[in-house]
This record gives C-alpha cells, sequence and structure tokens, in this order.
C-alpha cells in the first residue's frame, strides 16, 4: 500500500490544475492570488466588456432585443370581484338570526345580598384605612376580616349542592 504523504508518480500533485478562468491549466499560485487581491483592496473592479456600469446602462442592458409594445396593444386583465367587494342588501339580510332576550336574574334574597356586601366590603374597608394612611384600629380590624370570612361562609353554605345521581359524568369528558 502506497504512503498518502508520497505524491504521485504522474509529476502532478494529485489534484485536478485549474487556472483563474475555471478550465484546467497551470495551478493556481494561492500566495500570488492573495497579494494581487490585498493590493488591489479599497479599489473599484474593472468591468469586463458587455457588462453595464452603474451610470445607467443597466436599463439599457435589461431591455436589448426586447421589442417595444405599443399601449394600444397591452391586454389587460379586467379585475373581478372579490369578497371584499360584497355589499349586504336588504333581501339578504331577513335570514339574521336575533338571539331572544334573556330571561331577568331571580331575585336575591336579603341574607345573600348581605353576604355579597361582607365579602367585598371587609377588604375594602380595610384597603380605605391604609390608603388614607388611618391608624387601622381594633373595630375596623374585625369589622374587615370577620365580615369577609362570615360573608363567604354564608355563600359558600348557601351554595346548591350537585346531585351526584343527576349527571354522573359532571360536564365534559377529557
Amino acid at each position: 500500500m502506497a504512503e498518502r504523504d508520497e505524491p504521485p508518480q504522474d509529476g502532478t500533485d494529485g489534484t485536478e490544475p485549474r487556472d483563474p478562468a475555471g478550465g484546467a491549466g497551470a495551478p493556481l499560485d494561492e500566495e500570488a492570488a492573495w497579494a494581487q487581491i490585498v493590493a488591489g483592496y479599497g479599489e473599484e473592479p474593472e468591468l469586463p466588456e458587455g457588462w453595464p456600469d452603474a451610470e445607467g446602462e443597466h436599463e439599457a442592458a435589461t431591455n436589448k432585443g426586447v421589442p417595444e409594445v405599443p399601449r394600444e396593444f397591452v391586454i389587460r386583465a379586467t379585475p373581478r370581484p372579490g369578497p371584499r367587494d360584497y355589499e349586504l342588501t336588504d333581501d339578504e339580510d331577513e335570514g339574521h338570526f336575533v338571539p331572544p332576550e334573556p330571561p331577568p336574574l331571580p331575585p336575591a334574597d336579603v341574607t345573600t345580598k348581605f353576604a355579597w356586601i361582607a365579602v367585598l366590603g371587609g377588604p375594602l374597608l380595610v384597603l380605605g384605612f391604609v390608603l388614607f394612611q388611618e391608624p387601622l384600629t381594633w373595630w375596623a380590624m374585625v369589622l374587615g376580616i370577620g365580615g369577609f370570612l362570615g360573608g363567604f361562609t354564608t355563600l359558600v353554605a348557601r351554595m346548591k349542592g350537585r346531585e351526584e345521581d343527576d349527571d354522573p359524568h359532571g360536564g365534559a369528558v377529557v
């Protein structure tokens, strides 16, 4: 088996030699290429013949070989109506669903009203003392915390319990 460090016997270095134009030829001297790039740093490169330059020859080069068509021969598609062009007429409005008026809420009894007042009013009383920087007295603390706890307990106790036999699933099944 031949060692990898030795060059092939035909006198080449084992790679296909290439010239800058991309064809086969003399091997590319990388040091000379880098020296040429560094020497030309900051200069504008010369464009080959036939390439458009920045002074407006670009438009002329892009239209070469394309005949100019007179405006009267240009065919334009007529726009078709789309979904944004739709207008509602009175005839189409007949099938619109209008939900019925919801039934009124059942009247709350006095106990439930006072329980809600205690649940919301107790913390608001304590918050009012704190916001106005008043000294929080014992009666304000008892009324605030006691009102909240008493009202919450009353509301929970008066909740209607669910009958487990009526709906065994209890709602949606995941």
